[in-house]
């Protein structure tokens, strides 16, 4: 049986090292101009630092190129994947089919991740994008256990599901906060936006407080609960599932660091001492990370246990 993958979104280079030190296996980084809700921004220059830290400790590094381009980006786009063939990274996550074509016309061999976040439905697709140069697939996040098994065994590329995080409920490419200050002429608030990470939508009757933030990419509303199954995680492991996600997107720096290294022994356990080692653990650590979890963002299996309702 293979050892999964753990795969981590660090916010800066600073924290690539911390995240190597806690034992992830891969990274996703880039920038918002062609990558969506990344957990930190990062300059071909520092990817290209970091590319040489991730390499140099033997893991891998994922470029995020899956915004949805207009036609003003696409020659930005052209000279963004030649650089990441330039410094070497080990893929490029894309959901435009734009990416396929232009990494094609420029002869890029960096390989590539289909991350179409909640189209990646069903096997059919996955074998689609497969056949076009996919070597990976993400999953959708709103896929049950039985759906994540079913297109593992009808295909033969990786799959890589999300099991730690956030999770995007909604997306405009509009700036829709910033309209709306404009529209009152409250500028000074727009100014003060900038780096807040404490925006919320509130739901009184159900007394939710659902995340937002603007990027480049427009606006981006949260799920109210943090997924979490550091405790449910053997069907994913006896699947064979290729690579297990904690996306640490708007989360602290300690916080991300922390649960990677859970994570980390939670899948050693497994893997290295049996299901029995793990099962000893597991309520260890899922007490380890809800006694560090913020008291705004309960946890919950997100869509793979249970069918949630936003």
């Amino acid at each position: 049986m293979k050892k999964p993958e753990l795969l981590v979104t660090p916010q800066s280079i600073e924290h690539v090292e911390a995240l190597i030190e806690a034992g992830a296996d891969a990274f996703v980084i880039g920038e918002q101009k062609f990558g969506l809700r990344l957990a930190g921004e990062f300059t071909v220059a520092e990817v290209e630092e970091a590319t040489k830290l991730i390499r140099a400790a033997g893991k891998k590094v994922y470029v995020a190129v899956n915004a949805l381009f207009h036609n003003d980006r696409i020659e930005a786009l052209e000279a963004y994947v030649q650089e990441m063939q330039r410094i070497g990274v080990d893929a490029l996550l894309f959901g435009d089919p734009a990416v396929v074509t232009v990494v094609r016309e420029l002869g890029i061999t960096v390989p590539l991740h289909w991350s179409a976040e909640t189209i990646a439905t069903n096997w059919f697709q996955v074998n689609y994008w497969g056949a076009r140069g996919a070597k990976r697939a993400v999953l959708a996040r709103e896929l049950s256990i039985d759906e994540v098994i079913e297109i593992k065994e009808n295909t033969t590329h990786e799959i890589e599901v999300q099991v730690h995080g956030m999770t995007c409920m909604f997306q405009s490419k509009r700036t829709l906060l910033g309209n709306y200050f404009l529209y009152r002429d409250e500028v000074m608030e727009i100014d003060k936006r900038k780096e807040s990470k404490n925006m919320f939508l509130h739901d009184k009757e159900r007394k939710n407080k659902y995340l937002i933030y603007e990027d480049l990419n427009g606006t981006h509303i949260f799920s109210p609960n943090d997924m979490c199954i550091i405790d449910e995680l053997t069907e994913l492991f006896e699947a064979g599932i290729d690579s297990l996600k904690f996306d640490g997107v708007l989360q602290s720096f300690d916080y991300v660091v922390t649960v990677t290294n859970l994570y980390r022994q939670a899948i050693d356990a497994y893997f290295e001492q049996g299901e029995e080692a793990y099962e000893d653990l597991k309520d260890e650590l899922l007490a380890k990370i809800e006694a560090i979890q913020p008291e705004l963002r309960p946890l919950d299996t997100g869509f793979i246990y249970k069918e949630t309702v936003y």
